[in-house]
């Protein structure tokens, strides 16, 4: 679970020791999808997020990008914390992400990993993804870019993707890849989900690590990645979503929940309990998973 709780450890740890994480520079490929999505199975309301695939000579990275495109008000606000020694709710001042993950493809073999973490630990566990596509001769414009249709089954769903050879990358959206060209257009027959092709450019210094993910490693939220298999992550997962808090409640002492955030009237227990809201509100938020097939196979696996 991603960043959701970075705010929190941030002002928590803030004043505490600790090291920069540097990252080897290169240059990257950045495209921009709209990712249309239903949040709920049973209402026609749609919701809207910009995702990213970054593709570099070794791998791509794809994750939501509410939180990245928001590091410029991020380092704002904890550089000023980190001069003044008071806490600023940062929740306030940014908008949470709807999806938490990253998913990695490592190349030539497009070995994917996904990663996600519970509570403070970082997870990675790897996705043994084979896509099977049907190539159609249908050809469509899909904004800019010249595109051939395909069809493949995934998750449960059934999917028809839009694919340009003029942009030469077997990859795409989510953990779609596979095709002669990338995938600018995907969605299922329902339109539970959609991804779009807005935009792209080039990076001339790109960093795999956003600020957000920087400054959580710097005050103690581990960027080290802990291997796992899927269905103990999804184990743990599923346990972090009943009490997204239980492992912070270890480390905060009776004492300290009563105290002061620097600078502030609001305790830290206080300041728990709205990071407990959070959390659940994202949980809540979408019942509706992109790989229906794999959610009923961890609902069968907890009866």
């Amino acid at each position: 679970m991603k960043n959701l709780f970075s705010v929190f450890f941030i002002a928590l740890f803030a004043f505490a020791s600790a090291q920069d994480s540097k990252d080897a520079k290169e240059t990257a490929n950045r495209f921009f999808y709209e990712l249309t999505f239903k949040p709920k199975k049973d209402s026609a309301k749609l919701d809207k997020v910009v995702a990213i695939l970054d593709i570099t000579s070794k791998k791509s990275i794809y994750q939501d990008y509410t939180i990245p495109a928001q590091d410029s008000i991020i380092k704002i606000a904890v550089e000023e914390m980190e001069k003044t020694k008071t806490w600023k709710d940062i929740s306030k001042l940014i908008k949470m992400p709807k999806f938490s993950y990253k998913i990695i493809k490592t190349y030539p073999d497009m070995k994917e990993q996904y990663l996600d973490r519970v509570s403070m630990n970082l997870f990675g566990f790897d996705d043994d993804v084979k896509f099977s596509w049907n190539i159609l001769p249908e050809k469509e414009k899909v904004g800019e870019y010249n595109t051939q249709k395909a069809t493949t089954e995934f998750g449960g769903r059934k999917w028809t993707a839009w694919f340009s050879t003029d942009i030469p990358f077997q990859d795409g959206p989510y953990k779609f890849y596979g095709l002669p060209g990338l995938i600018v257009k995907v969605e299922d027959s329902e339109k539970n989900y959609s991804w779009k092709l807005s935009g792209n450019k080039k990076i001339a210094d790109y960093e795999e690590m956003s600020y957000s993910d920087k400054i959580n490693a710097k005050y103690g939220v581990p960027h080290t990645v802990t291997p796992t298999t899927k269905e103990k992550f999804e184990k743990a997962y599923a346990s972090f979503k009943q009490d997204p808090l239980a492992e912070t409640r270890q480390r905060v002492t009776p004492e300290m929940m009563s105290m002061k955030m620097p600078g502030s009237d609001i305790t830290i227990g206080e300041m728990m309990k709205k990071q407990e809201k959070i959390a659940k509100d994202f949980f809540n938020s979408n019942d509706n998973p992109i790989e229906i097939k794999a959610a009923a196979t961890t609902e069968k696996k907890k009866k």
